[in-house]
C-alpha cells in the first residue's frame, strides 16, 4: 500500500459525487451485511464492523483484523472514536437549550462570547457551517511529524477557536457552506457558557445517560479508548500502519471528541429522529439544511449538526466522522427504522484522484442496507469518502 503524505483537515469526510454502481434498490437487507463487510476488507481496509436495523430487527457483523500485528479479529460491540458525529450530539444539546428558552439560534456569536465575535455570525450559521470562519486543524496539523507530536498535548477550546479566527475567513457569513471544526468549538463554548457546565457533562446528563448509551463517553485529555477497540491505522513512509488509536483528542473536543459504538448510535439518531430528546420545532430547524448542491436541495444537504444525502430510496439522516485512524459513518431513514453505522480502522491511504475500492464497497453497503427493495427516486448522492483526501499535500 503506497504512503501519500499527510496535510491534515479534519472535516466531514464526505464528497459530492454520482452515485454510479452503487446497490440495487432491490438489495436485501439484514443477512447479507457480514459478506457486505467482506467486500470492504476484501478492497483493503483491516477491519470494519457495523450494526445496521430495519424497524425491530437488529444485527452486528465484523470482517477483518483488529490488530494487524496479532491477528485478534474485530467484534461488533467494540468502542471507536468517532469524530464529527461529536456534532450532532453538541448541536442537539444547544437545540435543547434553544427549546428552553436560554439560547438564541440567530443571536450573533458576540451575545455569548464578546471576546470572539465576527460581525454578522450568529449561532445558527456556526451550527450549520455558513459562519465563513475557517478551520484550526491545518494549522495544528500541518506536517506529518505534527501528528505525533500532539500525540500527548492537551489544547484548549479558546487555543482552538483563536487559531482558527486568526486564518482568513472563507467566505462572508451566511453566503455559503464551508465545513469548518473552529464552528463546533465556538458552539461548545456557547453551551459552557449558557449552562454554566462543561461539555462533556451536558452531553452526558442530557443524551447519553437518559438513553442508557452505556458505551459512549467524552475521554477529554485521557489518551486510551476504553474497553475492547480496533487499532487506527494511518499507512506511513516505511510501508508499515502506524497506530493512532492511543490520542490526546483535546484538539478535536466539541467537534469531534466522542468515543462510541455502532449500536450506541443506532439508538442516539432513532431517539433524535423520532423526537425523544428534541421538540417539533427544534427537530425541523436541525433538519433545515444548506443544499450540498446549490439550488438542487433533493441531492440532500447540511443542517445544524446533522446532514441529509440522497440515496436512490430517497434521503437519508445522519453524520460521519474521521479522525487519525478510525472513520465512522452513521446513515438512517428519516423515521429512524433503517439503520447502519459502519466503523473502518484505517483512514488516509489513497492520493486524490485514485480510485478508492474501500470506499466504492463502503457506499454499496450502505445503499444496500438503507434501501432494500423501496424504489429508486434518485440517482445522486453525497459519498463518504473515507479517505478524505482534503487531508493531502
Amino acid at each position: 500500500m503506497s504512503r501519500t503524505p499527510i496535510r491534515a483537515a479534519f472535516g466531514a469526510a464526505v464528497a459530492l459525487a454520482l452515485l454510479a454502481g452503487a446497490a440495487p434498490a432491490g438489495a436485501a437487507t439484514g443477512s447479507t451485511l457480514r459478506p457486505q463487510l467482506e467486500a470492504i476488507t476484501a478492497a483493503g481496509m483491516p477491519g470494519v464492523f457495523a450494526q445496521a436495523a430495519d424497524g425491530r430487527h437488529r444485527q452486528s457483523a465484523a470482517a477483518g483484523v483488529a490488530d494487524v500485528t496479532t491477528g485478534a479479529p474485530t467484534r461488533p460491540g467494540m468502542r471507536h472514536r468517532v469524530g464529527s458525529i461529536t456534532k450532532t450530539f453538541t448541536a442537539t444539546v444547544l437545540l435543547q437549550l434553544a427549546g428552553e428558552g436560554r439560547l438564541r439560534l440567530d443571536a450573533p456569536l458576540g451575545r455569548y462570547l464578546p471576546a470572539y465575535a465576527v460581525d454578522g455570525v450568529t449561532v445558527r450559521m456556526l451550527l450549520n457551517h455558513t459562519s465563513g470562519i475557517a478551520d484550526y486543524d491545518h494549522v495544528i496539523f500541518a506536517t506529518d511529524a505534527s501528528l505525533e507530536e500532539n500525540r500527548h498535548r492537551t489544547f484548549t477550546p479558546a487555543e482552538l477557536a483563536a487559531i482558527g479566527l486568526g486564518q482568513p475567513p472563507t467566505n462572508a457569513p451566511g453566503a455559503t457552506w464551508n465545513y469548518s471544526n473552529t464552528n463546533y468549538v465556538l458552539a461548545g463554548m456557547i453551551l459552557e457558557k449558557v449552562t454554566g457546565r462543561t461539555v462533556a457533562h451536558e452531553i452526558s446528563r442530557r443524551i447519553i445517560r437518559p438513553l442508557g448509551l452505556r458505551e459512549t463517553y467524552l475521554p477529554g485529555t485521557g489518551e486510551r479508548i476504553h474497553g475492547p477497540h480496533a487499532a487506527a491505522y494511518i499507512p506511513w513512509y516505511d510501508g508499515v500502519l502506524a497506530d493512532f488509536a492511543d490520542y490526546n483528542m483535546s484538539w478535536a473536543w466539541a467537534a469531534g471528541e466522542i468515543v462510541s459504538t455502532t449500536g450506541d448510535l443506532n439508538t442516539f439518531y432513532r431517539a433524535l429522529l423520532t423526537g425523544r430528546l428534541l421538540r417539533p420545532a427544534q427537530l425541523a430547524q436541525m433538519q433545515t439544511t444548506v443544499p450540498w448542491v446549490p439550488g438542487a436541495p433533493e441531492y440532500g444537504g447540511y443542517g445544524l449538526g446533522l446532514y441529509s444525502n440522497a440515496l436512490p430510496c430517497g434521503l437519508v439522516w445522519g453524520h460521519d466522522g474521521l479522525v487519525l485512524g478510525h472513520a465512522t459513518i452513521s446513515w438512517h431513514s428519516p423515521d429512524g427504522r433503517r439503520q447502519v453505522t459502519v466503523a473502518q480502522n484505517m483512514t488516509h491511504y489513497v492520493a486524490p484522484g485514485q480510485p478508492d475500492p474501500i470506499a466504492d464497497a463502503t457506499f454499496a453497503m450502505l445503499t444496500a442496507q438503507l434501501c432494500g427493495e423501496q424504489p429508486a427516486t434518485t440517482r445522486a448522492a453525497v459519498r463518504p469518502h473515507l479517505a478524505d483526501t482534503a487531508f493531502r499535500r
